[in-house]
């Protein structure tokens, strides 16, 4: 059993997804960020950082916290959505890290100037909202020549798809990359993203609004 901690963000649905991918059994332990919960001694004894995801791993008595190293803990974990096989290994890991230190910081940053920052630094919300569509680009290159980012389906595609899914809300529109879109209906389909996508149960535009300046981009 695995306990996992989380909230409704892109950065929680990777882990909802992944757990529902590998039909692991998991108990589900919302984080309220207006009670101040990520803050909380028990909290941060398993997330140093004070953010979600994080997972407590009953079966190996291991605590892990950041979404992308939750993801490789449970695809081992499994023998699932990671190779083996070094080459095949290594791309995955690289789109995987594509994502942490690319999609999620870009797009999460182009949501929160744009819709938060007051005043509005015009040349700020230029800066992140560029960079997202030269982003969108890198992937959408990528997919021309591969079904999923790292060839077969994985946790990179996982990590990556629920930041694509709110590229409206971070103000960064992606229709115009036909591979990009196109990648983005083949994982949708998937009943086990689909669930995970609602884990915790997906929030109003309104509701996430309101709470994302309590919610790390990465």
């Amino acid at each position: 059993m695995i306990d996992l901690y989380s909230a409704s963000t892109p950065n929680g649905f990777k882990v909802s997804i992944a757990l529902e991918e590998m039909g692991l059994k998991y108990k589900l332990i919302v984080v309220d960020f207006e009670k101040k919960e990520q803050l909380s001694p028990e909290f941060l004894a398993i997330s140093p950082n004070g953010r979600i995801p994080a997972i407590h791993d009953k079966e190996s008595n291991l605590s892990v916290f950041e979404s992308g190293a939750i993801l490789i803990h449970l695809a081992e974990k499994t023998g699932l959505f990671l190779p083996q096989v070094s080459a095949s290994r290594a791309k995955v890991i690289e789109w995987l890290m594509f994502q942490m230190a690319n999609v999620g910081p870009m797009m999460g940053q182009a949501g929160v100037f744009s819709r938060y920052f007051e005043p509005k630094l015009d040349d700020a919300i230029a800066r992140y909202r560029n960079e997202s569509r030269r982003i969108y680009g890198v992937l959408d290159k990528r997919l021309a020549s591969e079904e999923y980012l790292a060839g077969e389906y994985s946790i990179a595609d996982m990590a990556t798809y629920p930041w694509l899914y709110f590229a409206d809300w971070c103000g960064v529109p992606c229709n115009d990359f036909k591979n990009l879109i196109r990648w983005m209906g083949t994982v949708s389909s998937r009943p086990a993203v689909e669930r995970g996508m609602n884990i915790p149960a997906n929030v109003s535009d309104e509701e996430r609004l309101r709470r994302a300046k309590s919610i790390t981009t990465k």
